[in-house]
């Protein structure tokens, strides 16, 4: 099963954020609709829900013509770090793909949560569990979220 728009938006987002060095990004809601094939209404949701002050996001925005969205990620405290994490951790089920586990990792590592190193540990170990068919979707979820809450605790 494929995940709903929301996540595929928040996913691209979140995405186009850990390229960037500048913890910042600028992006038009109607490109990015039509990116995405969803109404513009459905990005507007995904900034006022996912990416809110309280999970470590400042959403600026511009109507228009020229109009923009910008997202910046908040200068990471103990109580953003946690949410973040927390975040992160409740959106992991058994129909995430290998690519939204992925995306979270890049996401951790421009913001420099992990290091390359653990990025490439923690990529390698989850994809032999996408591969493996002796785990359920369950279990690897189970599996993934608790490497997620590990580095929750040492972050």
């Amino acid at each position: 099963m494929l995940n709903n728009k929301a996540d595929t938006i928040e996913d691209y987002i979140l995405k186009q954020l850990s390229e960037k060095q500048e913890g910042s990004v600028e992006l038009k809601r109607t490109e990015l609709a039509d990116k995405i094939s969803c109404a513009p209404s459905q990005i507007s949701y995904v900034l006022s829900t996912r990416f809110t002050h309280e999970r470590g996001f400042i959403v600026e925005s511009r109507r228009g013509m020229g109009g923009y969205i910008r997202i910046t990620i908040v200068e990471d405290t103990a109580l953003e770090k946690k949410l973040m994490y927390e975040d992160m951790i409740n959106k992991i089920n058994p129909d995430t793909p290998f690519e939204g586990i992925k995306s979270r990792l890049d996401f951790l590592l421009a913001n420099k949560f992990i290091t390359r190193r653990e990025a490439e540990i923690i990529a390698q170990i989850t994809a032999n569990f996408y591969r493996s068919e002796k785990i359920s979707a369950v279990e690897r979820a189970k599996l993934i979220r608790s490497i997620f809450v590990t580095l929750a605790n040492i972050t």
